[in-house]
Parts: structure tokens; C-alpha cells; sequence
């Protein structure tokens, strides 16, 4: 991955677009707030279950490629008791099921795979140690369900046990069900909940359960994160289609963070138009909106595939309309320039992502999420005490804060080396990227 990084950044720079682009950094996405961490408290810890008891354990342990098989009715069960009750006295459960489409009844008629359809959240304050029959109380049913993974907010100050009580499965009893599950530390409030909404390649690439997921990137950068993440990707759907389902999916999602990422179905033949796209994107932007959320809108991927690529620009061009247009919405990777740089990392049909590009997405994501909103603190660069891009701070701008800000950046995937954000984020944009390398560079040749 280091490789790819260090081609994307040079090839970027000897194309010298960075000084070109500064005027547009003004629009960039405004600096929030660093992310409360809600760590996952699950891991690991008693689990129980009534017809698999024996798998129940693969629900919290830290492997998402196994997972827990029961057959409706059924239970999964956690005795959370031997967590700290300051840390669960709200929590989060995340459960997580491995069909291929986050909503099967949206397009395509999709089909179900072992997927809890009807099922009761309860809580029990009996003490840990021994699984309780009974004193079990409901918190939240749910009915006729059809996405693949749901996220749940529980008060649980005063109780030790949570289960899920599943009474079907893919719409009936006797089906078996298949899930992962785990409970997040949510006390200071839903903060680092995520859903990514997009077409078939956020289906196949954003999956918890193959390869390194984008939770567990995020956590490798930094171990104080785990975030609850949804796949809401469908295969085969477009702009149009989110917009009519996006406040269904919306009303059952507490998290923060919602991704937008549709467009290449949309432009594959231009089915939609460009201006079409634009609106339905809108639309879903300004519903996340209105709900207090976070959107977030990354680039539309390249193709080498004709029928997309003809039309891609005029695509991505409506991307950059909405950074323009609302300023809240975060910049999500460039899978433009990724795979634009990088065909090697597309698969034979030219459109979607091989295995290794897949990865590369998915680290890319965590990557500039945990630039642009997990460190996107800010500064106050008119503090007299900071010198923009002195990076080593010894009083002068040199061609060594150039190359120490260049190790960085190249290297950023490792996080060993650590730079003063402040002072390297020379164009206040809350984010410390190649703009300000080039800034940086500019900078040096004018004091010359």
C-alpha cells in the first residue's frame, strides 16, 4: 500500500495541480470537532445462545470472517457484567449479517442469506456469571425487516445482560441466521457510527467480513477508535434509487457519519444525467442534514470501462458542485485519482475494484476519514507562537520542514511519524494533505 500511495503523491505533484487548486481551499469541508471514541466493550466476553451455543462465541470475538449460526427461534446473548457499568450506561449494539445487499427489497429483488427479519433488543440486571431465564425486558422490536445490519441505542445503567431474540429468520421460523454482533460504549453520545450508502463496489468493498474492514484500519491508525460501521451498499443501483429509499434507510440509523458514494450506474451509458445525479444526490445530502448528521461525498471511481468512462467527468464535475454548494459535507477519498493512477487496481470488466483494489479502498477510506474528521481539530493560525510550516519548529522555514512534511505524507499509513497538525496545516483547511506540501514549497522559494 505504501507504493501506491507514494506513485498517486508524485504523480500529483510533478502534474504541479496543487498550486493551481489553491483558491478552491476556502470551499473545503469546515474543521469539526475530534471524534468521541465509542469503543467496542463486547469483545470477547460470555456469549450465549439456546440451538448453537458452541458458535456463539464467533458473534464478539475479533474475526469478522466467523460468526454466529442459530436457527429461529433463537437467542444471542452477552454478559456484559464485568465492564466497567461507567462505560455501558448507554451502549450500542451493532449487529452485522453477511448478504451482499444492504437492502433486498430495493432493487434487483434481492434475496436474504441467514438474516434476521423479526427479532426483540432486551436487557436483564441480573448478575453476571449465569446465563438468567428469565427477568428479561424488551426495549425495541423489530418487525419485517430487510436490511443486513441494524444499529440499536440502549440506556443500559442499571443492567449487566443484553440478547437479541430472534423469532424469524429470512421471513420464516426454522431458517438459520448468521450474524456478527457487537456492543459499543455510546455514554458521551453516538459519535463514531458510520454508514456507507453506494452501488455494487461499496457493496463488495466495504464488508466487515472480508479482509481488513474500514473499522479496523481506522483502529490500527489509532488504537483509541472502533467505529460501528453499516455496509449500505446495493448492487446495480443508482442516484434515483437512493433518493427514494433514503429516508426509509435514514429512520433506522442513529449513527453519525453517512456516506454518499452512487454514480457509477448513473453515468454507465449516462442512464441518469448528470444534472439528474446532481438532484438526487442533493436530495440525500440535505436529508442527512436535516437530521443533524454528517454527510460525506467521496469521488465517483474511474473506469477504463467505455461506457462509464465517457462520461465520468461530467459526473465527478457535479461532485465538486456540491463540495462548492455545501460546505458541510466532507470530502470523501478520491477514487477518481485512485484508480486513475492505479488501473492495475480495477478488475477485467474496467469498472469494479480487484481484491487489491478493494483493499485499497478500504484504506483509503479510513485514511482520509481519520484526516479529515477523527483529527480534523484545527488551529488558530494567527497564534503568534506558530510559524505555519516550520514543521520541525526550530524557528525558520527550511528545505527540511519540505522534506519532513514529504515523509509524512508518504508514510502517513504507518503513522511513526508525528508532525504538530497546527503548524502544518498551512491552509487552514483542518486537514494536513499535499495542498500544503505545494504551499509549503511556494513558501520556501518566495522567502528565497
Amino acid at each position: 500500500m505504501k507504493s501506491i500511495f507514494r506513485r498517486t503523491m508524485t504523480a500529483l505533484l510533478s502534474a504541479g495541480i496543487f498550486l493551481s487548486s489553491a483558491g478552491a481551499m476556502q470551499n473545503r469541508s469546515p474543521v469539526t470537532a475530534e471524534v468521541i471514541e465509542n469503543p467496542v466493550i463486547s469483545r470477547d466476553c460470555p456469549a450465549y445462545s439456546g440451538t448453537s451455543p458452541y458458535t456463539a462465541g464467533a458473534a464478539n470475538d475479533a474475526f469478522y470472517y466467523s460468526s454466529w449460526c442459530g436457527t429461529a427461534p433463537d437467542y444471542l446473548a452477552y454478559d456484559l457484567s464485568a465492564v466497567a457499568a461507567e462505560n455501558r450506561q448507554t451502549i450500542l449494539a451493532a449487529w452485522y449479517n453477511a448478504t451482499g445487499q444492504y437492502d433486498y427489497s430495493a432493487v434487483n429483488g434481492g434475496s436474504t442469506a441467514s438474516m434476521p427479519t423479526a427479532y426483540t433488543v432486551e436487557v436483564n440486571a441480573a448478575a453476571g456469571g449465569t446465563y438468567p431465564e428469565d427477568g428479561w425486558e424488551v426495549v425495541e422490536t423489530v418487525t419485517d425487516n430487510v436490511l443486513h445490519s441494524r444499529q440499536h441505542v440502549i440506556d443500559f445503567a442499571g443492567y449487566n445482560w443484553i440478547r437479541l431474540m430472534f423469532t424469524e429468520s429470512d421471513g420464516k421460523t426454522g431458517a438459520t441466521i448468521n450474524i456478527n454482533m457487537d456492543i459499543h460504549n455510546v455514554s458521551d453520545g453516538v459519535t463514531d457510527s458510520w454508514i456507507f450508502f453506494g452501488d455494487s463496489i461499496t457493496a463488495c468493498g466495504m464488508m466487515n467480513c472480508y479482509g481488513t474492514g474500514f473499522a479496523e484500519y481506522v483502529n490500527q491508525i489509532d488504537s483509541r477508535y472502533f467505529p460501528a460501521q453499516e455496509n449500505g451498499g446495493i448492487g446495480g443501483i443508482r442516484s434515483t434509487d437512493g433518493r427514494d429509499n433514503i429516508d426509509r434507510w435514514l429512520s433506522t440509523f442513529p449513527g453519525e457519519y453517512v456516506s454518499i458514494a452512487y454514480g457509477t450506474n448513473d453515468a454507465w451509458g449516462n442512464q441518469t444525467g448528470a444534472d439528474a445525479y446532481y438532484e438526487n444526490t442533493v436530495y440525500m445530502i440535505e436529508q442527512v442534514l436535516a437530521l443533524g448528521k454528517t454527510p460525506i461525498l467521496p469521488k465517483i471511481p474511474y473506469a477504463t470501462e467505455e461506457g462509464v468512462n465517457a462520461y465520468l467527468d461530467s459526473y465527478n464535475a457535479m461532485v465538486e458542485k456540491i463540495y462548492d454548494t455545501y460546505p458541510q459535507v466532507i470530502k470523501g477519498p478520491d477514487f477518481d485519482a485512485l484508480f486513475r493512477e492505479n488501473p492495475d487496481l480495477l478488475s477485467g470488466d474496467g469498472v469494479h475494484p480487484s481484491d487489491a483494489g478493494y483493499t485499497a479502498m478500504r484504506q483509503l477510506w479510513a485514511e482520509t476519514m481519520y484526516e479529515h474528521v477523527y483529527t480534523a481539530e484545527g488551529g488558530d493560525i494567527t497564534d503568534p507562537t506558530i510559524t505555519p510550516g516550520d514543521i520541525d519548529q526550530d524557528g525558520s522555514i527550511t528545505i527540511k520542514d519540505v522534506h519532513r512534511l514529504s515523509d509524512y505524507l508518504v508514510r502517513r499509513d504507518s503513522y511513526t511519524l508525528t508532525i504538530d497538525k497546527f503548524v502544518a496545516d498551512i491552509n487552514q483547511d483542518g486537514v494536513v494533505n499535499v495542498f500544503d506540501l505545494a504551499l509549503l514549497k511556494q513558501k520556501l522559494m518566495n522567502n528565497e
